[in-house]
């Protein structure tokens, strides 16, 4: 239940309170919050950069026509392919000799590592802080990246490791995202900025796949292995200068200008908070708003990875896309996702502004395009036959309109609870991302043999079906009204309850204390 319904037009305390000063002494131009807004960005584009980069080299890295598969549904299903095509797709066959289903299993190690300090993480954030831990985390992410190479020519098991350590160490990098922007972001500015950082998701992704495929064609040391050490180079270096130059919050920044720091901390006063209340674990549980955000998510992860993770390989085994080639292709989706999130950000904060919607309405409105969208194009791509322009088109507008779920769900947290966004994040993405891991783990199992496009319809239908279902529940349940269970009016009155009954429980122990005492007097 919110504090108020979404009906009612009477400003409660908390919405005055929510928005203290949003709209008054705005600093102009850029400001030190729009430079943390960007180094986040840049970070999660690191992040997915590390994260799907082995999408495209597991291509490189596995020597397909030595596996037990239906090599004749792969080379003759959609009629003669061009001659070249194949040849050069052949050549660049790599040394390992990976069943469909052990490269599921590589694929998904990553978030096996992931899901397990998303949790602890954000609890951490809230009470130490989330800049040390995104940093080294990141960090951490970004040297084991170095090793790829070396742990795949040691066995998959080895890999399987390394990429496990990896998931690891990126698992903080969206709870401590969200905690920071918590703490730096005014709420009127927290759909544009939110989705700004948040597309650093399918910028990392536009810049890994195309890069990959060229250096897996093109690169040093043998072509694959030049992917990890590029970009774990890369992501080092960006660790080490977000260490450095920012801040866990205004009141800590030594550069921020005062106008802003003032500007920024009127507006979230009360909401991100200094102090540390308890957190209402129950009241979150059953919170049907919560998990109408679970759901969305999971529904998203399953979606998302599965066409991440497994798109190349689609790719290259039905559209016979060389790898130079698949690289660029696997990313136009992604680049027509993070067009599109930052155009639908704008428009999210323009209804909000406008007064004629709420910020219930907003979200659902908004995260309906970023969850339906990408279902219809996953059914309509798994019936377009034997034309790769279709596919390819079809594939990207539906992928776009995905880019809804920065303004939509991911940002919710925010709307419910600005307090424990960054908690609540962390439960929400360890949840979705167990539910992603399968996403490359049943398509092993299905296309497992038999690469067709009638198995690989069953994958594209499963995905959609899933996006359709956690949306619906969504729009049934989401809300965008702070909660009561983040009421920061309670707090003293939380806080003097709690030293009440600490005083009680004292008294009762003192007072046993004193009745054994005359007894044994």
């Amino acid at each position: 239940m919110g504090l108020k319904s979404d009906d009612d037009k009477r400003p409660s305390k908390l919405a005055i309170m929510d928005g203290m000063d949003e709209g008054s002494d705005v600093p102009s131009g850029l400001g030190t919050r729009h430079w943390v807004t960007f180094m986040l960005f840049l970070g999660m584009a690191n992040a997915y950069i590390m994260r799907t980069n082995m999408s495209v080299a597991i291509v490189a890295m596995v020597n397909h026509t030595a596996l037990p598969v239906n090599h004749e549904a792969m080379d003759t299903e959609c009629g003669e392919v061009n001659g070249n095509t194949t040849k050069e797709v052949l050549q660049q066959d790599g040394e390992f000799v990976w069943s469909s289903t052990l490269q599921g299993y590589i694929l998904s190690s990553f978030f096996y590592g992931y899901v397990i300090t998303q949790i602890p993480f954000g609890i951490l954030s809230k009470r130490f802080g989330a800049r040390l831990f995104l940093g080294v985390g990141m960090l951490i992410n970004s040297v084991f990246g170095l090793l790829v190479p070396v742990a795949a020519q040691a066995g998959y098991p080895w890999l399987i490791l390394v990429r496990f350590i990896q998931g690891l160490g990126e698992g903080p990098i969206v709870p401590c995202s969200h905690a920071m922007l918590a703490k730096w972001i005014p709420p009127n500015e927290r759909s544009r900025m939110g989705a700004a950082v948040y597309a650093g998701a399918q910028f990392g992704t536009v810049i890994s796949m195309p890069l990959s495929g060229l250096l897996s064609a093109y690169g040093f040391s043998g072509g694959w292995p030049s992917i990890f050490y590029v970009f774990g180079l890369i992501g080092t270096v960006w660790c080490i200068a977000f260490l450095l130059f920012v801040s866990e919050d205004p009141e800590q920044c030594p550069r921020i200008k005062e106008a802003e720091k003032k500007y920024i901390l009127n507006s979230l006063w009360g909401a991100a908070g200094s102090s540390s209340p308890p957190i209402p674990w129950k009241k979150i549980l059953m919170s049907m708003p919560f998990w109408a955000i679970m759901l969305a998510h999971m529904g998203q992860n399953y979606g998302y990875e599965t066409l991440m993770t497994e798109l190349p390989t689609f790719m290259r085994q039905v559209l016979h896309f060389s790898i130079k080639d698949n690289g660029f292709v696997s990313a136009l989706p992604y680049l027509c996702m993070w067009l599109f999130s930052m155009f639908i950000s704008v428009v999210a904060d323009w209804m909000l502004s406008s007064g004629r919607f709420n910020h219930t309405q907003v979200r659902k409105i908004i995260n309906s395009i970023g969850e339906y969208g990408p279902a219809i194009g996953l059914f309509i791509a798994a019936n377009t036959g034997c034309n790769p322009s279709a596919t390819v088109a079809i594939l990207a507008i539906g992928v776009g309109l995905n880019g809804g779920i920065y303004s939509g769900f991911k940002v919710n947290h925010l709307d419910i609870s600005p307090r424990f966004a960054g908690i609540l994040m962390a439960f929400t993405n360890c949840l979705a991302n167990l539910t992603g891991l399968l996403a490359p783990i049943v398509a092993g199992y299905i296309i497992e043999g038999n690469p067709s496009q009638a198995q690989w319809r069953i994958v594209f239908y499963i995905a959609g079906g899933v996006y359709i279902f956690c949306a619906t529940f969504y729009n049934i349940f989401s809300s965008g009204r702070r909660q009561d269970w983040d009421n920061p009016a309670d707090d003293v009155a939380n806080a003097q309850k709690a030293a009440d009954k600490k005083a009680r429980k004292l008294e009762r122990k003192n007072a046993s204390n004193e009745n054994t005492a005359e007894t044994a007097q």
